[in-house]
């Protein structure tokens, strides 16, 4: 009802309940007249045919036609009107006579297969009414029963009376009744308008007045006289319209009275907003002159540090005592991490806006981590502070990520946590909290045993230029920005931040980062084989740093026993690591009778020495012949010190195994002239027909003219990558359902499955393993029969014993990173000396051409990054196959940047180090060249 008027309402309401009424009353009233006028006529029927039942009963026993007739024809005269046909017939249903013609006597009788019935009875057939009643011998009237014989009537008399002058009286009734009907809404109608006359009508009137007065006609008045609550309403209308008069008139003097000051305000700040703005253009140039002066600095600042970075790079490729080998790599990594604050300090307006850009490549998880601690490591051993770091052994060994912004985080937690530890342990550590799919969670926790955290000065930690108490400025130092910084670029990377700590019971600062896993192989693993079972007696001092050692050096497959000194007793051990505690103050030949004693118990001992205490590591090499290692000890770094211990075992030399040579016809596609010519030397010993192809155009055109059994495709050639020719030689004709096998150095999580979606049948990744490369062979063998296939376990090759191999290449020291690792090298050529001596000087006589390339990318020239990649890519192949893991993990990081749109100038130290290890092959690749 809300969609309606006052109007429509009342109208409703008037004439519903009589227009229903009136239907109820009319449909009644006609119901009973229709049903009575049937039952005048039927017993006006009734009063004809009973008496001339009764009267015919003498005719009908003497079977006199003329009596009966005379009586029928008698009736139907008198009642014509309504009678249309009189007619008796006998006991055998068979006319006797007829009052007059009917067309159809048949619609008059009983059933002529049953009795005559001895009572009458009725049809009502459209516009006509037939009784029947039976013509009974009267002495039997009143004591005839059903049971008594049918031969008991002589006949029937069947009557048709005329029913349309009764239809006639019934529809004259009806439309009567309707004639009521309407009188009745008539008059409830004229009800209905005066109702809205008297009431509705004032109410428009008033609601019109009230609909002005909201538009600010508050002068109007409701006039005319109303009766009852009407005019009660229309008098408070009234009342209401003069009381808003009176109020507009106040608010009216009120308004101009503000109008006036508010003019006045507008004056003062016009004057105002003109020293503003004179003060925002002030503002705006000194943010300029900022920002030039920013740049300018940034300029002046990288040119220096990449002087000392290139020129202790330099320092390094000289023969160098150990400690000054020591020096100059703390000099390089603290001018790199100068060099990564610089770079921080230009992106914390970014960082602010949301808008620095984050890197997401390849890297080795633990060797990033380490590389934080060794740069933390003087600050802390300065304060007399131990400093470990404990990774999950279920933590993937690659990730992607961004490994500068992860390390920024914790380089900036540890740091706060020196600055305020005076005694005791910093520990790191990171948990492997799950795992689904390539996605990892890990949490990173800071611990430390410092001066601790008071709940509310907690709240004040992630604020800006803010630290946790006023005085902590003064004695510790600091510009307050560190852990904000740190928040934003966690929450960046889609992580939290948070901490845990009391008051002088030191704190736990926690934070969570998800990254992807990789496969590819980020830097040359260390072969640990040697040391399985080997016994070691680690000395420590400190219970945390002992226990994170001895869980390392477990996993490697050594027997470790742990003391906290040096033991008495005489057990023979080989290998000893003693490890010099920070806060000791122990006297130089205290460390002597120390090394003394582990030398007696074992042939290879290894110092461990704090990272401030570096004379004394000379002093021991020289006057003991130890290997000293700096605490805190890195994995990597101190299983390859403990291999370089052992005496240089050369393997003794085997035949090589005789293959039988496949019955196949093979296609090698591959862009690099290095790659190539090794895939197509180890085909050679196991296939009949090789034919190679540098590109996939000439692949294409080969598979049109020759039938294949196998092809073996590179991914990333240059007109034609491997994916594009893969497809086009399964439309040819002769190689249509030739299993091609993918042939790629990516080993990223999900790149198979990319690629057998992509339509190829296998993947092999390089470096290409011999024995897999057998098992592909066998398995793609169109004439291999199934359940014959034997998958093969080559164990690795073995190097000649008479090759001459140079002990520093072979067994490097620990403070060394390996250049050339020939045994690698061999391997990968299946223990051919001639074909990686091959290999080797393919990659030497392509390092020019790369060189030329890079220095034109760094002298600013206009480079074609396409190309550059090209370049980059294709000495990332070669270096699979020639035992150069460093120039493999540096040619990988550029390809990565440079593929995810980094510029030049933002890899521009990875190129410099492109350079110097491209050097280094040069220089060192002469002694297997020779």
């Amino acid at each position: 009802m809300t969609r309606y008027g006052l109007r429509a309402r009342v109208i409703t309401l008037t004439l519903a309940p009589t227009l229903i009424i009136g239907l109820l009353l009319s449909s009644f009233f006609s119901f009973n007249r229709y049903h009575d006028l049937e039952m005048q006529v039927i017993n006006s029927g009734l009063n004809i045919i009973e008496p001339l039942a009764i009267a015919s009963e003498d005719g009908m026993r003497n079977q006199s036609h003329e009596a009966v007739r005379r009586l029928i024809s008698y009736s139907h005269r008198k009642n014509s009107k309504f009678v249309r046909s009189i007619a008796v017939f006998d006991s055998k249903h068979e006319l006797f006579v007829t009052s007059n013609f009917h067309p159809n006597f048949e619609s008059l009788t009983f059933p002529k297969d049953q009795p005559i019935p001895l009572y009458g009875s009725s049809h009502i057939d459209d516009n006509s009414l037939i009784l029947r009643t039976p013509i009974l011998p009267e002495s039997r009237l009143a004591i005839a029963t059903e049971t008594e014989g049918e031969s008991q009537a002589f006949g029937y008399i069947a009557i048709e009376l005329d029913l349309s002058s009764l239809r006639l009286q019934q529809y004259q009734e009806i439309v009567l009744s309707v004639l009521v009907l309407l009188l009745g809404l008539g008059l409830s109608a004229i009800f209905a308008m005066r109702l809205m006359h008297d009431v509705t009508r004032p109410i428009e009137h008033m609601k019109n007045m009230i609909q002005r007065i909201r538009r600010g006609h508050i002068d109007v008045r409701i006039e005319g006289k109303m009766h009852g609550e009407l005019d009660s309403l229309k008098n408070g209308i009234n009342a209401m319209a003069e009381s808003l008069s009176a109020y507009h008139s106040e608010m009216q003097h009120s308004i101009d009275q503000a109008t006036s000051d508010l003019r006045e305000t507008l004056e003062q700040l016009e004057i105002q907003n003109v020293e503003l703005d004179i003060a925002k253009k002030r503002a705006q140039e000194a943010a300029r002159v900022k920002s030039e002066f920013l740049a300018n600095m940034s300029h002046e600042l990288r040119t220096p540090l990449n002087g000392v970075i290139g020129f202790t790079r330099q320092m390094l490729k000289t023969q160098l005592t150990n400690s000054q080998t020591d020096y100059l790599q703390t000099i390089e990594k603290s001018a790199n991490n100068l060099l990564s604050i610089i770079n921080d300090i230009l992106d914390f307006s970014k960082l602010e806006a949301g808008k620095l850009a984050l890197e997401n490549i390849p890297f080795e998880f633990q060797d990033s981590l380490e590389e934080v601690v060794s740069l933390q490591a003087t600050s802390a051993h300065e304060k007399g502070l131990e400093l470990t770091l404990k990774i999950d052994p279920k933590v993937p060994v690659g990730l992607v990520g961004d490994p500068l912004r992860i390390q920024q985080v914790l380089t900036n937690l540890v740091g706060n946590s020196i600055k305020f530890t005076e005694r005791g342990n910093i520990d790191i550590s990171v948990e492997l909290r799950s795992q689904k799919d390539d996605m990892v969670e890990l949490q990173f926790m800071v611990r430390d045993t410092g001066i601790g955290i008071s709940e509310r000065q907690q709240a004040q930690l992630f604020q800006a230029f803010s630290q946790a108490d006023a005085s902590i400025s003064r004695r510790y130092g600091g510009t307050g920005l560190g852990l904000v910084i740190t928040q934003k670029l966690v929450s960046q990377m889609g992580g939290e931040i948070s901490l845990t700590s009391r008051l002088h019971q030191g704190s736990t600062f926690w934070f969570t980062l998800r990254l992807h896993i990789t496969d590819m192989p980020i830097s040359p693993a260390v072969d640990s084989k040697m040391l399985e079972q080997r016994h070691l007696l680690l000395i420590e001092p400190n219970m945390q740093a002992a226990s994170i050692i001895q869980q390392t050096l477990t996993q490697e497959g050594l027997i470790v026993t742990y003391r906290s000194s040096m033991p008495e007793e005489n057990e023979r051990y080989d290998y000893v690591i003693l490890n010099l505690a920070p806060n000791k103050n122990a006297s130089v030949e205290t460390i002597g009778e120390w090394v003394e004693k582990a030398k007696a118990v074992s042939p290879n001992v290894i110092v461990g020495t704090p990272s401030t205490e570096l004379a004394l590591s000379d002093h021991l090499i020289q006057s003991h012949h130890v290997q000293c290692i700096t605490k805190p000890l890195s994995r990597k770094k101190l299983l390859q010190t403990m291999i370089a211990n052992q005496p240089p075992t050369l393997l003794p030399v085997i035949e090589p195994s005789i293959h039988e040579t496949l019955p196949l016809k093979v296609m090698a596609v591959d862009d690099n002239p290095a790659n190539l010519k090794l895939i197509t030397a180890l085909l050679k010993e196991r296939v009949e027909s090789i034919i190679s192809c540098t590109n996939g155009k000439d692949a294409v055109q080969q598979a049109e003219n020759h039938a294949f059994d196998i092809v073996l495709m590179d991914i990333q050639m240059p007109h034609m990558d491997g994916v594009t020719a893969c497809h086009k030689i399964k439309q040819t004709e002769l190689n249509a359902n030739t299993p091609v096998i993918a042939v790629t150095a990516h080993a990223m999580a999900g790149e198979r499955d990319r690629l057998l979606n992509a339509g190829m049948d296998d993947y092999l990744t390089k470096p290409i393993e011999e024995h897999i490369l057998h098992q592909v062979l066998v398995h793609w063998n169109p004439h291999t029969v199934d359940g014959e296939v034997e998958k093969l376990d080559i164990s690795q090759g073995e190097v000649d014993s008479n090759m001459d191999i140079p002990e520093q290449a072979a067994f490097p020291d620990a403070n060394q990173t390996i250049i050339i690792d020939w045994q690698a090298a061999l391997k990968q050529a299946a223990n051919k000396e001639d074909l990686a001596k091959d290999m080797l000087a393919m990659l030497v006589s392509f390092i020019p051409e790369v060189s030329a390339h890079i220095d034109n990318a760094l002298e600013g020239e206009q480079t074609n990054t396409e190309e550059l990649i090209h370049h980059v890519h294709k000495l990332h192949g070669s270096c699979s196959y020639c035992g150069v893991p460093r120039l493999k993990q540096v040619c990988a990081t550029i390809e990565t940047a440079l593929r995810s749109g980094s510029n030049i100038e933002d890899i521009e130290p990875e190129m410099f180090e492109l350079q110097d290890e491209m050097d280094k092959v040069l220089a060192t690749a002469q002694h297997y060249l020779d």
